[in-house]
């Protein structure tokens, strides 16, 4: 039988989150490409909960759009509802959410897909990485096919060996019931990659007829509309929104869940993988927080066309009668008819320790990877690092070099950065406590953050990024404007101050002075500032939050300054670990699994401690003076 053999620049392996934008980067990029899905049906699939966006995801959804890529022009396109998360806090933590209509997400990615040149997309199972002398040079699949390419991008998501669970049932498939990828992982582990095993979970779908709204508490959009890319405006993607619904958990349910744990398969030792901390079942929640009366639970509709509502906050693997009996508990629940039971579900995965912050392999030249195949959960989050490793990949076959963001530049830097450095042992979820310089890195400021950097890259075209910069000169020059507009304290003016709940004048004052009160901001001193031109919302709003933040931001700038520092100092790739004196056994264990790229890396390293960054920084000025 004749082999199919093909040629290409790029192979991506799966088309979830991750591989979607990596095989669109790397096309748009110019790199001839193909990307490989188990089923057409699993392409931009949402396997758990339908939306996009939230706390600190909605950044990296901002980020990915600042540097060209396409999930949030797919989610403007298809969501149904529109929120934007902690507006009563501060402008750090404002986090954009949109819940999705999931076919509608998938079947407009998959035809962006199709539709983009340079980019083949293409149905059949990988099962093995051809590698000569630690070099990738393409895959073959199921049927005995090569396909020969200078790099590879690994994003197989839940995929490899993958099972799902509840109760007694197990099921060897890939989420809602797909193909599961069962012969790659013995090819990995034959290429010396260390494989670990993880699990998610997802609660069941209900019939919406089958539930009572009436007892629930409606949950709206908002009225205004925040797009997610930085390319459209609010009246371009304006609609009529779609409720979802909040209700609650309550003793009785817990008391089931609690009389049935023994009947959970991650009580009972059958699961193997380690779940994420930060998305519990609602099993590990009634045991973790036993004191707890209540949790809360939101019915969220997976889509415009559908019956089928997801249970927000009920994850489970207990059996199906268990399932039944404790959702009936629920207020406005209890007649609910269940379309798809829940469960848990574990796959392989990748210790990302063996990752370069470029996303390669360390040991395997041209290998690259993205996304839950790398220890993370999240769809944005698989996003994001699937864009950053298709457009490495495609940067290697053009000879270019890699492309990095710090983590004081985004939160995909931070992402990336905690991946590879730190130990993780369960599933990683981005927040946006784990990033340091968080007022620097705000979603709304993603587009003044990256963009430059797309626009380098070749993602954002000349046209999109005069729109950038001209929208970066109108901020820059109002901000100046308003430092030089001096307001008396005439009759006008104090009446306007006085009504919005602000102290007097005394004395004249700037424009930027009075922005600066908490109590006041750019858009409500319209009235008094006679010369001001009309500026988009989006303007309007860099405008006030940086004079606002001002002082802050000086500050947070201050400590990026010291950071960079850090980050400045590369380490030798011919470094011996071994050789530096008085480094702790630990340390030279924990760096030479690493193999930081700079001091500043090494100093986030789990068990390296200040004493060792110090020893090490001597050596390597040691090292310098000694050339």
């Amino acid at each position: 039988m004749k082999t199919v053999e093909e040629y290409y620049d790029v192979v991506v392996v799966g088309a979830g989150h991750a591989g979607c934008e990596a095989a669109l980067a790397a096309a748009r990029l110019g790199c001839e490409t193909i990307i490989f899905t188990v089923s057409m049906n699993s392409v931009a699939l949402m396997p758990c909960n339908p939306n996009i966006g939230g706390s600190s995801k909605g950044h990296l959804v901002k980020e990915i759009d600042a540097l060209g890529g396409e999930m949030g022009k797919n989610i403007d396109k298809t969501y149904i509802q529109s929120k934007m998360l902690n507006k009563s806090k501060g402008p750090a933590v404002h986090s954009l959410r949109a819940q999705a209509d999931k076919d509608a997400y998938s079947m407009t990615m998959r035809y962006t897909l199709q539709n983009t040149d340079h980019l083949t997309l293409r149905q059949a199972e990988v099962t093995e990485l051809i590698v000569e002398d630690g070099v990738i040079k393409g895959v073959k699949t199921f049927s005995g096919a090569i396909y020969h390419a200078k790099t590879v991008v690994l994003a197989t998501g839940t995929y490899l060996k993958a099972r799902c669970l509840y109760g007694e049932v197990v099921n060897y498939t890939g989420p809602n019931g797909l193909q599961a990828a069962n012969y790659l992982s013995q090819s990995l582990k034959d290429n010396g990659v260390e494989l670990y095993r993880f699990k998610t979970g997802t609660p069941a779908r209900i019939d919406k007829r089958s539930v009572n709204f009436d007892v629930m508490e409606e949950q709206f959009g908002d009225e205004k509309i925040v797009p997610f890319s930085f390319t459209n405006k609010e009246e371009d993607i304006k609609r009529e929104q779609i409720s979802c619904w909040l209700t609650y958990t309550n003793e009785e349910t817990h008391k089931i869940i609690r009389d049935n744990l023994d009947r959970s398969p991650i009580y009972a030792g059958v699961i193997e993988g380690t779940g994420p901390r930060y998305c519990p079942s609602i099993e590990d929640k009634v045991v973790r927080f036993a004191d707890r009366k209540r949790h809360q639970l939101f019915i969220e509709p997976e889509g415009e066309f559908t019956n089928e509502m997801y249970v927000g906050g009920m994850s489970s693997s207990l059996p199906e009668d268990v399932q039944y009996a404790m959702y009936r508990t629920v207020k406005g629940l209890e007649n609910v008819k269940i379309i798809r039971n829940a469960y848990a579900i574990e796959y392989d995965c990748i210790n990302p320790n063996q990752l370069k912050l470029s996303l390669e392999f360390r040991n395997i030249q041209g290998l690259f990877s993205g996304g839950q195949f790398n220890g993370s959960s999240g769809y944005e989050e698989a996003a994001c690092q699937g864009l950053i490793a298709g457009i490495n990949a495609a940067r290697k076959c053009l000879g270019k070099d890699p492309v990095i963001l710090d983590r004081s530049q985004a939160y995909i830097g931070v992402l990336i950065d905690d991946l590879v450095t730190k130990e993780n042992h369960e599933p990683y979820r981005m927040m946006t406590s784990r990033a340091e310089y968080r007022l620097l890195l705000r979603q709304d400021n993603a587009d003044m953050r990256l963009t430059p950097i797309g626009h380098e890259i070749g993602l954002i075209d000349d046209e999109r990024y005069d729109k950038f910069l001209l929208k970066k000169e109108q901020i820059e020059k109002e901000i100046e404007r308003l430092k030089h507009v001096n307001i008396g304290a005439n009759k006008t003016v104090q009446e306007l101050l006085e009504s919005l709940g602000s102290t007097k004048l005394n004395s004249g004052s700037t424009l930027e002075e009075l922005i600066k009160r908490p109590e006041l901001n750019y858009e409500c001193l319209a009235p008094i500032d006679p010369d001001r031109e009309p500026l988009d919302d989006d303007v309007a709003e860099q405008i006030n939050i940086n004079i606002k933040y001002e002082g802050y931001i000086k500050r947070q700038l201050q400590q990026v300054e010291q950071f960079k520092k850090m980050e400045n100092k590369l380490i030798p790739d011919t470094i011996n670990y071994d050789e530096v004196h008085n480094l702790r056994t630990e340390a030279v264990q924990k760096l030479k699994a690493v193999h930081p790229h700079s001091v500043g890396q090494a100093s986030r390293i789990s068990g390296v401690s200040p004493s060792d960054i110090s020893v090490l920084m001597i050596y390597m000025e040691q090292m310098r003076h000694r050339k």
